[in-house]
């Protein structure tokens, strides 16, 4: 078997590229897929994310490009936009030293630009199937010429509502091109595409690592519908998160989410369908390049989004789907690095998640919350860490001048470096330490669920109750709720703005039908108060009392 991408008879540039990159061995599916290819086979490619495969259909149809050609010659359909952009970004970094020109296409984009380019000449286009299909028809694209065709991640394509959009495009492509299909799965629709337009494929499966690598932790914690931000925000405090990506069911649900994870001192971001396309390139952005340490989203947004270096998949909600499961949490552990999936989930859950272990034939194991005193150990660990790594450094001249002319204002050494490290945790007060009711317990399989209605009552009952349960809260009523269209991110903002406090102090926000409940430290009461008559959420006047 090939061991390097140098004996591969691939172009030299395309080598060099690729050493440029700092690759030197090709993955299992760029063995099986490369040689083939650039014979000419057709390809059927089943593959998950993250196993190299758009290297494996990127050099070969860079390898068969015929140099000075005006028209098309290779084209590669994918399912999001995001995706379209990776793809594109990857092959011009493969084929730069072959100048090989390469157009991303996507809706949400001006048409002008992309028309321009295809009118100077393109040699590899990468898009989406609704906006190739609109510059075909408009006759902007011109696949008279084209070699190579590749449908990447058909599967998400075929759930996205595209297969009507493919099979034009397809009809507009030559007998003769070579086609490459790639599918983390093979349906019955994608099974009946390959046998419609593919020509004796040659079919390359890669099984899953993902599913059995050691270094995916697959854990779930049981809490309460209503704990799950409090549990979340537990388990941030203590878990080494380089980059988390934290999965919830609706549109609505990322934003609220996102929202109440910055008002808690933890910078995150929504990434959903309502966002523009201008929008979701800056979030990401910001997101890879660890502006963002959160990224809260949908499985639809999330389709096509490959990004290094997410140490946590967080559901928040869990998918009815096991494969979607699967694709979630093969966004971590990836190149051999660890990562976690971690999964809240109420007891009445527990069949699905049953029903995901028999599909990944592993365990996911239980795991207790962190309690509020092993946080605040983990967080006098991490500052005495902290410390000692400047004590250690040496390069604390300019505070030691400081501290020497406090020693001489007749401050006690000891009593300074208190108030140092006092100043060092102010911002824990913008992270407080949610409470979270009584340990879930498991239902029993069998017969009824201890607590009935009434456990039930009492569930419901907390979150209309007039008293915070949070130590140092007070709670607060606005006299507007769901049917004056509130959101939480309105609450947080009115507050924070009118009342001029810190946003992230505020706690727990419950949006009834009329009226709102929100947490307020009770430092912040009285300035609260204060300017309890001029509190206006979209340009609706608020009253705000105590309850």
């Amino acid at each position: 078997m090939t061991t390097e991408f140098s004996q591969m008879a691939l172009h030299p540039h395309l080598v060099q590229a690729i050493a440029d990159l700092g690759y030197t061995t090709p993955t299992p599916i760029q063995s099986a897929v490369i040689s083939l290819m650039m014979a000419g086979s057709d390809i059927i490619g089943q593959a998950q994310t993250g196993t190299g495969k758009t290297a494996a259909f990127a050099l070969p149809l860079l390898h068969n490009l015929v140099p000075g050609q005006k028209r098309t010659q290779a084209l590669v359909l994918t399912p999001t936009r995001e995706l379209a952009i990776q793809v594109a970004d990857a092959v011009y970094q493969l084929g730069r030293l072959l100048e090989a020109r390469v157009l991303a296409v996507y809706g949400g984009q001006p048409y002008s630009r992309q028309i321009t380019r295809l009118n100077k000449g393109v040699d590899v286009v990468v898009g989406t199937p609704g906006r190739l299909l609109d510059l075909i028809e408009r006759g902007v694209l011109d696949l008279g010429d084209l070699r190579t065709l590749v449908l990447d991640e058909a599967d998400e394509m075929l759930s996205m509502g595209f297969i009507e959009d493919i099979e034009a495009i397809l009809e507009a492509t030559p007998l003769g091109r070579q086609t490459a299909l790639f599918s983390a799965t093979l349906p019955s629709p994608i099974r009946r595409l390959a046998n419609r337009y593919l020509r004796e494929p040659q079919s390359i499966t890669i099984q899953s690592e993902g599913l059995a690598v050691a270094t995916i932790e697959q854990r779930y914690y049981l809490v309460h519908e209503a704990d799950k931000l409090a549990a979340l925000t537990r388990i941030f405090e203590v878990e080494p998160v380089s980059r988390a990506l934290v999965f919830v069911r609706t549109r609505a649900g990322t934003g609220e989410l996102a929202n109440s994870l910055v008002a808690r001192g933890f910078p995150a971001e929504s990434l959903n369908g309502d966002l523009s396309q201008e929008t979701r390139e800056q979030v990401m952005a910001r997101f890879r390049n660890d502006q963002v340490q959160v990224l809260v989203a949908t499985d639809v947004a999330a389709r096509g989004l490959d990004v290094d270096g997410i140490s946590h998949v967080i559901n928040y909600d869990l998918p009815d789907d096991p494969e979607l499961y699967v694709h979630r949490i093969g966004r971590t552990g990836r190149a051999g690095k660890a990562g976690a999936s971690i999964t809240l989930l109420h007891p009445k859950a527990l069949w699905q998640l049953r029903r995901i272990e028999g599909f990944i034939k592993q365990s996911i194991v239980p795991t207790a919350l962190p309690t509020v005193e092993e946080i605040m150990q983990f967080r006098e660990n991490k500052l005495l860490e902290q410390v000692n790594a400047w004590l250690a450094s040496g390069r604390c001249q300019q505070e030691g001048l400081l501290v020497a002319k406090l020693v001489e204002a007749g401050h006690d050494p000891l009593d300074i470096a208190a108030a140092g490290l006092k100043l060092a945790r102010a911002e824990e007060k913008q992270r407080p330490i949610l409470p979270i009711r009584a340990a879930v317990e498991a239902a029993p399989r069998k017969g009824k669920r201890p607590g009935g209605t009434e456990g039930k009552k009492r569930f419901e009952g907390d979150r209309q109750s007039k008293v915070s349960h949070e130590p140092g809260m007070v709670r607060l009523s606005l006299s507007r709720g769901k049917m004056h269209g509130i959101r939480p991110n309105d609450v947080v903002s009115a507050i924070a703005y009118f009342a001029d406090i810190p946003g992230k102090t505020i706690g727990k926000i419950y949006i009834q039908e009329k009226q709102t409940l929100v947490d307020i430290p009770e430092e912040y009461v009285a300035q609260v108060m204060a300017k309890a008559g001029s509190f206006r959420i979209r340009k609706q006047t608020v009253a705000v009392e105590q309850v």
